[in-house]
């Protein structure tokens, strides 16, 4: 049907491709264009057809193709393909695992909603089970004999189908007498099988407790220390990781269901102190009714961090909004800053949403308790409405809302859950009124952590500026911050100072002022020390940054002809990489050679006019004079960015050209190289 419709010149199969090729994975070159153009040759070819077919072979969603079909305003096309999203088979109510006592009944259930007609089938393992055809399975475990059995449910109507999630139903053999009865748990309540039990650990272990019940329906869990409900804890096992005194307590479950509740027994969790660098401890001798004693004074506090890491995004290049200078610079001079103060840093240029999302997964996961996490700063578009702030991507529509771009509350929430004890946030973008959006995002309740610093660049409501000096531009926020970032200050005392420098500029008074929130109760600074954790914490964190910053090595690569080239490679941010090629040794019947990059992937941003440059600064970065100070000369300079979209590993061409002695016509001599994954693209952001 849709082929029908959109098979004609108008608003057609060509309008959709151009629409749905917004997104890059899904934009068609010009020679499958003109397959699908010539399906009109054929006697019962379709353009449209073949065009769904190269988008459903790169994971076209029907939702992402309803939304292309909205936005050509083709509304007989938007009903046909709505009805066939809604007679998509959605599985509503999934079977969950259970642990039975022997001899009792389980009930495991599956609901879905779809098209008029959805037939059941539950499987025991490949099996099917005769005769169950029906939204629920009740399952005698008297006749589960050995392994525990799984379970799922396929619902289909016609040839159209899907599986439910396996279900795993375990016989235990309970202490109680009663529990051998061929009864329904529901009839009898909840049962627990399985008791948490009390522990003694120190700081740093992993504490594990776990209470198992049956029932039907099967029983739901919720745990609670000193009668307080633990915050994300609904599962039979509780899990903490690296814990400290304030996990100590006592612990229970609450189990329930529809029609029942019963709580665990209550166990005391103890938490000693782990091992720490030993210290002489003053004492003062006092005395008291003619009885001496001593009290040890209580230690100078030293705050230190267990890691330092950083985030640093800077988008300049927008698809549909004006283009900014300063990132490039910002961003570079912040990364060159912090690693002096032993940050680990992550830095990177011009990235899409889906691409900030991933490199602010991969963030997280450098982060666990007691790193100083945040430094997240971002260079870019922004805005911010209802008190949330947005960083805006650079493939954000122009009327863009908080869908298309990253919310930085939610992000804090996620850092908060890693336990961090220093998030800070370095905002360098506008905060006017977006009036394209009018969504309040339900971000959830931030913990109340007293670790909390945002340093805004501007005001709510104002913009940010940036500062042209040549042919470098920085923002304004930058221009005074790197004047402080060094100094050992509380963080939010150091941003005081910058916030007075930058009252002091002319051209932005009354314009443009830092803006500074903060809960911070510690007198936490970026200078402070690392004392790094336990060595598994520590070394997993480090091989995931080393990961990102892992240049290819430096190689020679051997012609035919005798001729020998130097492929070597600089960084320039995270997802920016310089490639050099160059030629050092030649047969001395060889008078003209020169060794070239082709053949790079398209996937990557690669401006040809910034490949096979005679000097670093023909590649029209205004960081070359950096990175070029540890390059040889006498090279061909690439700049080949956008790393983070490679989907394989980096494979290129060295194209050799050269000239014997008395010849005029050149010889040409290739060379496949493949450096595989380097730098941001090792963590797979795709």
């Amino acid at each position: 049907r849709l082929c029908e419709l959109l098979d004609n010149a108008g608003r057609g199969w060509r309008k959709l491709a151009e629409l749905a090729g917004a997104e890059k994975r899904f934009k068609c070159s010009a020679e499958e264009l003109e397959m699908c153009s010539l399906k009109v040759l054929e006697p019962r070819g379709s353009p449209t057809q073949c065009l769904l077919q190269l988008l459903a072979e790169r994971d076209c969603t029907l939702r992402y193709l309803l939304g292309c079909l909205e936005r050509m305003g083709h509304e007989q096309a938007c009903r046909v393909l709505s009805s066939a999203v809604q007679d998509v088979i959605r599985i509503t109510v999934q079977p969950e695992s259970q642990v039975a006592a022997e001899g009792t009944q389980v009930s495991l259930t599956c609901c879905a909603t779809g098209p008029p007609g959805l037939a059941y089938q539950w499987f025991c393992g490949r099996q099917e089970v005769p005769g169950a055809t029906s939204p629920e399975l009740v399952i005698d475990t008297a006749s589960l004999v050995g392994q525990p059995e799984w379970y799922i449910c396929r619902v289909n109507c016609g040839a159209t189908f899907t599986f439910s999630r396996w279900a795993h139903v375990q016989v235990e053999k309970s202490s109680s007498p009663s529990s051998a009865s061929g009864y329904c748990p529901t009839m009898a309540g909840l049962q627990i099988l399985r008791q948490p039990r009390p522990c003694c650990l120190a700081e740093g272990d992993t504490l594990v407790l776990e209470c198992r019940a049956i029932g039907n329906p099967p029983p739901q869990y919720q745990w609670f220390r000193n009668r307080r409900h633990v915050e994300g804890a609904q599962a039979p096992q509780l899990q903490v990781k690296l814990v400290t005194t304030a996990e100590r307590g006592s612990y229970s479950c609450r189990v329930f269901n529809l029609f029942h509740e019963v709580w665990s027994q209550e166990v005391d969790v103890e938490i000693g102190e782990g091992p720490r660098q030993t210290s002489v401890t003053p004492h003062l001798l006092c005395s008291q009714a003619g009885v001496s004693h001593s009290v040890t004074a209580p230690p100078s506090l030293v705050l230190a961090a267990t890691d330092k890491v950083a985030l640093l995004i800077g988008n300049m290049h927008y698809l549909h909004h004006k283009q900014l200078q300063a990132p490039i610079v910002d961003v570079h001079a912040l990364s060159a800053l912090l690693r002096q103060l032993d940050f680990k840093v992550v830095s990177l240029l011009d990235l899409r949403k889906a691409e900030m999302q991933m490199a602010v997964d991969e963030f997280l996961l450098l982060l666990d308790k007691g790193v100083y996490a945040g430094l997240l700063y971002y260079a870019g578009h922004g805005y911010e409405n209802f008190g949330n702030s947005f960083m805006v991507p650079i493939d954000a529509p122009s009327a863009y809302t908080s869908e298309h771009c990253l919310c930085v509350q939610r992000v804090l929430r996620e850092m908060q859950q890693r336990r961090t004890g220093l998030n800070i946030f370095l905002l360098d973008m506008c905060r006017k009124r977006n009036l394209n959006d009018d969504i309040i995002p339900q971000v959830g309740a931030l913990e109340v952590t007293a670790n909390i610093v945002f340093g805004y660049a501007t005001c709510a409501d104002a913009e940010a500026y940036e500062l042209s000096q040549g042919e470098l531009s920085n923002g304004i926020f930058v221009t005074f911050l790197k004047r402080w970032l060094l100094e050992d200050e509380k963080i939010t005392v150091l941003l005081d100072k910058v916030a007075e420098d930058m009252g002091t500029l002319e051209i932005t008074r009354g314009r443009q002022a830092l803006e500074l929130r903060s809960n911070l109760s510690e007198r936490r600074a970026l200078t402070d020390p690392i004392r790094p954790p336990g060595q598994d914490e520590s070394s997993a964190r480090n091989l995931q940054w080393a990961k990102a910053h892992v240049l290819p090595e430096s190689r020679h690569l051997r012609f035919d002809c005798g001729v020998t080239v130097q492929l070597g490679f600089a960084a320039e941010f995270s997802n920016i990489m310089i490639i050099y090629t160059r030629v050092v040794a030649a047969p001395k019947d060889i008078t003209k050679c020169e060794a070239r990059l082709t053949d790079i992937p398209e996937e990557l941003d690669v401006d040809l006019k910034c490949t096979n440059k005679e000097s670093p600064e023909e590649l029209g970065s205004p960081l070359a004079p950096v990175w070029s100070l540890g390059c040889p000369s006498c090279c061909l300079y690439s700049r080949i960015c956008g790393l983070q979209k490679l989907r394989q590993e980096l494979a290129f061409t060295v194209y050799l050209q050269y000239r014997y002695q008395g010849m005029d016509d050149f010889v040409e001599e290739r060379q496949r190289v493949n450096v595989g994954r380097p730098l941001i693209a090792k963590l797979n952001l795709q």
